[in-house]
């Protein structure tokens, strides 16, 4: 069997936890499979049942587009050539970036279309500020491709229940299938090199958060909550590549204004190395995912893996990951009735991030059980191996049938 994987991120081009699933998916598939990937850059490897594509945008396409047009006009460039030349049996899609084109294939050359499903267009409605009209583009292709997958794959069971609120498929067609870690990678480094580098002291107990700086990512509500944290604990924020210019510019007005009267806030701004960010989690007292949507939240995962505790929003797939008392703690997170997803009472919201936070500062014993208990559970629940295991086993269903 071959199957063929459409995707917008693929390493050096990283930037969200799609990226990072496919590239472990894709290399544990092709242990039992032949895999290809095509993707959105100019990347180009060959290794024993695994190949990456990397194919460029037509810019000629998005030329004169109106404004907020010309990623999505782009986007749908790639598509267009991710669909020549197929020679998989079954075509495996990631994000609405490349769901048209899995459509195309499906109709083109009559094989599977599988789709995972890493967030929702219409569960994001902060996107509009990024894409403007074309959010209704993007929010088309992902409808379209749901409606017309042979099988769609939901990475929580609460993912699952938003796919059939949203589009009113059959419960049989989607199936969960959670995302993994790559154990023997995300352990537990005793390295100070990027602690050194980015000026982060070695003898200060952190609290750590990870993530692109996006509404969706919740970080406002932890800069926020800071000034309720703990003096005498420093917070790094491992934050960079902003949606919009807007967004970019109040997250550098609140962390300015916080810094100005607590020094001990590092704001690193850029999506560090690999080997970095497990240190930065493996010597963290805590770490905190403050996402106000958030379908899976594989940093929590990542987290646990190393051995630190959680503190996260209790949203969509996050509690299934995190066990509250157990591995971590989960904050109510009560959204508004406005569809905008922003928690009802902010300042509640962040105070209870607080809360939560400075419960596990102040108690080396619980910082230790959750940390034991973490790691333990992402061994028990969350390989790679598992997941292309499952996946395999669906696409020759579909195969077969």
């Amino acid at each position: 069997m071959k199957v063929v994987f459409y995707t917008n991120e693929y390493p050096p081009y990283n930037y969200g936890g799609a990226g990072v699933v496919v590239e472990y998916l894709t290399r544990e598939l092709s242990k039992l499979m032949d895999v290809e990937v095509r993707a959105f850059g100019d990347q180009r490897s060959r290794k024993p049942h695994l190949e990456v594509t990397g194919f460029e945008a037509w810019k000629e396409l998005s030329k004169g587009a109106h404004e907020g047009f010309g990623k999505a006009l782009e986007a749908v460039s790639v598509n267009l050539q991710f669909c020549k030349n197929n020679t998989a049996d079954i075509v495996h899609c990631h994000t609405w970036y490349t769901n048209l084109g899995g459509f195309f294939a499906k109709i083109l050359y009559g094989i599977p279309f599988v789709m995972t499903t890493h967030s929702l267009e219409p569960l994001r409605p902060w996107k509009r500020e990024q894409l403007g009209q074309a959010y209704d583009l993007s929010c088309w292709i992902e409808r379209n491709a749901v409606r017309a997958a042979d099988a769609v794959i939901a990475v929580s069971a609460g993912m699952k229940q938003d796919i059939l609120s949203c589009y009113g498929v059959p419960a049989s067609k989607v199936h969960v299938i959670h995302n993994g870690i790559d154990l023997d990678e995300f352990r537990r480094s005793d390295s100070t090199k990027a602690r050194r580098r980015w000026k982060v002291d070695l003898k200060t107990p952190y609290v750590l958060f990870v993530g692109r700086i996006t509404r969706q990512k919740g970080i406002i509500h932890l800069v926020n909550a800071v000034r309720h944290i703990r003096p005498d604990a420093q917070v790094v924020l491992c934050a960079g590549a902003p949606d919009t210019k807007e967004i970019a510019h109040e997250m550098k007005a609140t962390v300015s204004a916080i810094q100005r009267t607590r020094k001990n806030v590092v704001w690193i701004r850029k999506m560090v190395p690999k080997d970095e960010l497990i240190e930065l989690y493996s010597h963290a007292a805590v770490f905190c995912c403050p996402s106000i949507y958030e379908p899976f939240g594989i940093i929590n995962v990542e987290a646990m893996a190393c051995g630190t505790p959680v503190v996260a929003s209790a949203v969509g797939g996050i509690k299934e990951v995190v066990v509250p008392e157990k591995t971590g703690l989960l904050v109510p997170f009560q959204a508004r009735k406005d569809g905008t997803y922003e928690p009802h009472d902010p300042a509640r919201f962040s105070r209870g991030l607080a809360d939560a936070i400075n419960r596990i500062l102040a108690n080396p014993a619980l910082q230790r059980r959750f940390s034991r208990e973490g790691r333990k559970r992402v061994e028990q629940h969350f390989t790679w191996k598992s997941v292309a295991r499952k996946t395999a086993d669906l696409y020759k269903s579909l195969v077969k049938r």
